[in-house]
């Protein structure tokens, strides 16, 4: 085997994942519970930063304990960097120059990919966790300025706020939410008949995603597919496979 310089204390995760501190359930298909991607990854929790404070008190007090975050996450060898919750987009250029690989903080990245994608041709529907929160700051930090979008929130969603914008209680009816998940997608369909692609901001939808597409029936983008492809991407291997002798 080779020899490796050492120096980190956990090794062979791909994504480094910085994670607000919240203790309500984390499903398979949210970014949080590593069952939900083929990859191994590797978690640094910001301590003390919740998803109130994130969506509600975005100040640049916050942005220092994210930074310092992920330049343990690089020091310890993940290959690219993410964080929880989709609001982290407002800090995706500090991220980003903080650190010498890649950062994909938000969801919200793929806008103008399945905006393209989709030809170009209608508005991309965005499915957050607070559309009252959700600014032109935090398109315009992950390079999305100018995507027209129709945004649709969870906050008038009973069981998606109590649980997770208002940290009431950690327990959730996932049978709720996704019903409530449901009637959002509904109503931002009524809103942009046209849409071509949805991206669900939230860390929390990913769970509900076929649901999802089987009302939306359109691409649905969120931040497992896009993990997935930074993986893949910063973690090439050599095809295999048969050719004529």
């Amino acid at each position: 085997m080779p020899i490796y310089a050492g120096g980190q204390n956990i090794c062979g995760a791909s994504i480094g994942v910085l994670c607000l501190e919240s203790y309500f359930p984390k499903p398979p298909g949210h970014i949080k519970n590593p069952s939900s991607l083929p990859f191994p990854v590797l978690y640094e929790r910001i301590d003390g930063v919740t998803v109130p404070d994130l969506l509600n008190n975005p100040s640049p007090d916050l942005l220092a304990p994210f930074i310092k975050g992920a330049q343990r996450l690089e020091r310890e060898g993940v290959r690219a960097i993410t964080g929880s919750c989709g609001f982290l987009a407002l800090f995706q250029p500090e991220l980003a120059a903080a650190v010498s690989i890649p950062v994909f903080a938000s969801s919200l990245i793929q806008v103008p990919l399945a905006y393209h994608m989709a030809g170009a041709r209608a508005p991309v529907g965005v499915l957050t966790a607070d559309a009252r929160a959700l600014t032109d700051r935090h398109f315009a930090g992950v390079g999305a300025a100018g995507i027209p979008v129709v945004v649709e929130g969870m906050e008038t969603a009973p069981e998606f706020s109590q649980v997770i914008l208002q940290n009431q209680r950690n327990r959730m009816d996932t049978d709720l939410i996704e019903a409530e998940v449901l009637q959002a997608v509904t109503r931002l369909m009524e809103r942009n008949p046209g849409m071509g692609a949805l991206v669900l901001e939230c860390t929390d939808l990913p769970p509900y995603a076929a649901q999802i597409q089987q009302r939306a029936r359109v691409p649905v983008f969120d931040l497992t597919t896009l993990a997935t492809m930074a993986h893949q991407v910063t973690c090439r291997s050599p095809y295999s496979g048969l050719m004529p002798l």
